[in-house]
C-alpha cells in the first residue's frame, strides 16, 4: 500500500506528537493511527489546505503528553504513516479508502489531517466498505458541504455530505448531524427545502449552551455502533482559527468546541479528522495549533474510554 514518506529521520520521527509516535507501530495494536492528506485540489475559494498536515506535525516536537484536563499520556502510542499527496486525486483517493478500509476491519481507531474538506470522502468511502451496517457522521463545520457539485466537481470541499448520502451504509440525512452551521448555499437550500436535517447552527449552540446540543447528538446517534467525526477548523470563529480558506464570521469559540469533543467521544467514533487548515493564510498560524490542541484532546478522550474498558 503506498504511502507518503515523512522527511524526518527515523530519531526525529520518535518525536513528533510529544514523543508518542511509534514509526514501526503494528496496526491494530496502536492507541490510534494518524495520517494526512495533503491535497487542496477541491476548494470553491482559497487555497493553502495541502500544507496542513505538515503545519500541524512542526509544532508537535516539544509538547507534553498530557491533556488540558491534566491527565498523562505517557503510554498513549500512536503511529504516523505521513502524508498521501500528489495531483492525481483519483489515485490519492483510492489509496486512502484503502488504507481506512483496512484500519477499520482491525479495530484501528485513526485520525485524518486535510487536506480541503474534499478529503473526507475517501475516507467514509472506506469506513463503508469495510462495515456491514450503517454508521453516523456528525460534521462539525461552519457549512454543510452538501452540494451536488462546486464549479462543476462532485467531489468538491462543499460535496462531502452529498457524496456521504450516496453510501451503502448511509441510509439518508437522519445519519448526519450538522453542528456549528452558519451558512448555506443555493443549491443545499433547494436540496434541503422538503427534508428534516439535523441542523445545529453556531447561533442555536450559544443559545442553548453546549449540553444541551450533546443532549441531542446522543439522542440522535445511540442507535449506531461507528461514528465518524469530521471537523471543518472553520468551525471555530476566525478569531481562533483565522488560517482557514473560507471563514465564517460568528462560530464556534476554543471552549465550546472542546467541550464538544468531551461530550461526543462518549459515543462509539472510529476516527475523526480535522480539515481546511491552510497555514500560509495566517502568519501567526492560530488554526494549526488549534488543529493540533483538537487532536491532542480527541486522543485524550478516547484513551480515557479505553483505559475504563
Amino acid at each position: 500500500m503506498k504511502i507518503g514518506k515523512l522527511k524526518e529521520t527515523e530519531g526525529d520521527q520518535r518525536k513528533l506528537w510529544a514523543g508518542m509516535n511509534v514509526p514501526n507501530g503494528t496496526i491494530g495494536e496502536l492507541d490510534a493511527v494518524i495520517f494526512g492528506i495533503a491535497y487542496d485540489g477541491g476548494v470553491s475559494f482559497r487555497g493553502g489546505a495541502a500544507k496542513g498536515p505538515q503545519s500541524v506535525r512542526e509544532i508537535t516536537y516539544t509538547i507534553s503528553k498530557t491533556t488540558e484536563h491534566l491527565e498523562s499520556l505517557a503510554g498513549f502510542c500512536l503511529r504516523d504513516l505521513g502524508d498521501y499527496q500528489g495531483l492525481d486525486r483519483k489515485q490519492v483517493f483510492e489509496e486512502v479508502t484503502g488504507l481506512v478500509e483496512t484500519l477499520v476491519k482491525e479495530k484501528q481507531f485513526f485520525t485524518m489531517i486535510g487536506g480541503d474538506h474534499s478529503t473526507t470522502i475517501p475516507v467514509l468511502q472506506g469506513i463503508d466498505k469495510a462495515i456491514g451496517e450503517e454508521f453516523g457522521i456528525i460534521h462539525i463545520d461552519a457549512h454543510l458541504d452538501l452540494c451536488d457539485k462546486m464549479d462543476g466537481d462532485s467531489l468538491s470541499h462543499g460535496s462531502t455530505e452529498r457524496r456521504a448520502l450516496e453510501l451503502n451504509h448511509i441510509s439518508g440525512l437522519e445519519n448526519l448531524m450538522f453542528i456549528g452551521i452558519r451558512s448555506i448555499e443555493d443549491q443545499e437550500y433547494d436540496f434541503l427545502k422538503d427534508q428534516q436535517p439535523s441542523i445545529i447552527t453556531a447561533y442555536q449552540l450559544n443559545q442553548m449552551g453546549v449540553e444541551k446540543v450533546l443532549e441531542k447528538i446522543y439522542q440522535q446517534m445511540k442507535k449506531y455502533k461507528h461514528i465518524y467525526l469530521t471537523i471543518d477548523i472553520d468551525a471555530l470563529d476566525p478569531g481562533f482559527a483565522a488560517g482557514t480558506g473560507t471563514p465564517q464570521f460568528g462560530g464556534l469559540n476554543s471552549r465550546q468546541l472542546l467541550d464538544l469533543l468531551m461530550g461526543i467521544f462518549k459515543l462509539p467514533v472510529i476516527g475523526f479528522d480535522v480539515v481546511e487548515i491552510a497555514p500560509d493564510l495566517d502568519p501567526s498560524k492560530t488554526a494549526s495549533f488549534a488543529g493540533r490542541k483538537i487532536i491532542t484532546e480527541a486522543w485524550g478522550h478516547h484513551w480515557r474510554k479505553k483505559e475504563k474498558q
